[in-house]
């Protein structure tokens, strides 16, 4: 691996499971750390999940490329134990146990840092590590109804959030911005630091817009899609004839012109302030009176800020994202058996070369001091 990527030379202790840490480490790992996945003897839950190819969970293979795989029973005193020299070697140490957890398998944070005092200690979960809710069980959708951010969905045809926003938004994301200020900052003070992520803190600023209008109106503002889009037929999904919907989000004037001169909209409704239901009302008629390939080419053309909402299948094969280069690197999973990598947002020069690499085996590695 080529010691110019951003985090070489960096050790990573990666406790955690599931989705939000493994992404977060994941990423670590693509900009050049090595990172050390750390798991119970018969492996984390993310092994047992479908789809599997030759035995293999796609889930956990794509969140964990290219890392290195050590198994650790931690009812086992001797086997903890064996952990000190990773822990004396490691820059950075990933965890998301519920509270008290760590500290309980003489693995918290003051403990180690009387170790290694330039660790990076980063804690994820649901609440935070303090507070009345800090000990309650939950998963992203109660972290996202916790913060208001579902209140105003509708309640006749309830729709589950299509993104993982607050694992990957509330989770991932905060955990490795922090994690990289506090590399920062121990290049300026020589010491590590605590990072309290709790999942559920960054929904509030996913609301961000709902919050200026709650606080510029009053505690019974609406909390659901705030002002400018609320209400608005120029910010919603509109079903075509054959079941498809095409996302119109033509907020600005020129677009909402453009959209309007697509669909050959009657003059009297273009002026949405008046009557905005109808307007929305005569949109959705004529959008569902044609299949999405005949609004596919002319939305294209009128550049309107309306497209087609793509199948995975169509977004895989789109010639932009294949054209980026998105799903160029690969996970190997067997002798001969590879599939595309995960895509993630980091700058191509920060990045791993274009290899194939495999997601740690389960039997790969019993010996915790990895020598």
């Amino acid at each position: 691996m080529s010691f110019s990527l951003p985090l070489s030379g960096l050790v990573v202790l990666d406790f955690t499971t599931l989705l939000p840490g493994p992404l977060a480490s994941l990423m670590l790992a693509e900009a050049g750390a090595e990172v050390i996945k750390i798991e119970r003897p018969e492996g984390e839950s993310m092994r047992g999940f479908s789809p599997r190819i030759e035995g293999a969970s796609l889930p956990f293979a794509l969140l964990n490329r290219g890392k290195r795989g050590v198994t650790v029973d931690f009812k086992d005193p001797a086997q903890l134990a064996g952990l000190r020299p990773l822990i004396e070697r490691a820059d950075i140490l990933i965890e998301q146990f519920r509270p008290g957890v760590m500290a309980r398998n003489g693995l918290g944070y003051d403990a180690v840092k009387a170790i290694n005092p330039r660790l990076i200690y980063c804690s994820i979960s649901g609440y935070g590590q303090e507070g009345p809710r800090a000990q309650h069980a939950g998963h992203d959708l109660n972290f996202v109804a916790a913060t208001g951010l579902l209140a105003g969905a509708p309640v006749e045809n309830p729709t589950l959030p299509p993104v993982h926003a607050a694992d990957i938004g509330g989770g991932t994301m905060p955990a490795l911005i922090n994690i990289l200020l506090a590399l920062l900052q121990r290049d300026k003070t020589g010491v590590g630091s605590r990072i309290d992520i709790g999942m559920t803190d960054a929904m509030f600023t996913f609301g961000w817009l709902n919050l200026a209008h709650h606080w510029g109106k009053g505690a019974n503002a609406a909390a659901s899609h705030a002002e400018p889009t609320a209400d608005s037929p120029r910010y919603r999904l509109y079903p075509t004839a054959d079941g498809r919907l095409v996302a119109c989000a033509a907020l600005e004037q020129k677009f909402w012109e453009g959209f309007c001169d697509a669909l050959d909209l009657d003059a009297a409704l273009r002026d949405d302030s008046n009557d905005p239901a109808a307007t929305a009302a005569h949109v959705a008629d004529i959008v569902g009176g044609r299949p999405a390939a005949h609004w596919r080419p002319i939305l294209e053309a009128a550049d309107c800020c309306a497209t087609v909402a793509a199948t995975l299948e169509e977004a895989l094969a789109d010639p932009h994202f294949v054209g980026r280069g998105l799903f160029t690197r690969r996970v190997a999973l067997a002798e001969g058996v590879e599939i595309p990598a995960l895509p993630l947002p980091i700058a191509e020069g920060f990045r791993r070369p274009d290899t194939v690499l495999p997601a740690p085996r389960l039997e790969a590695k019993s010996d915790a001091t990895l020598s």
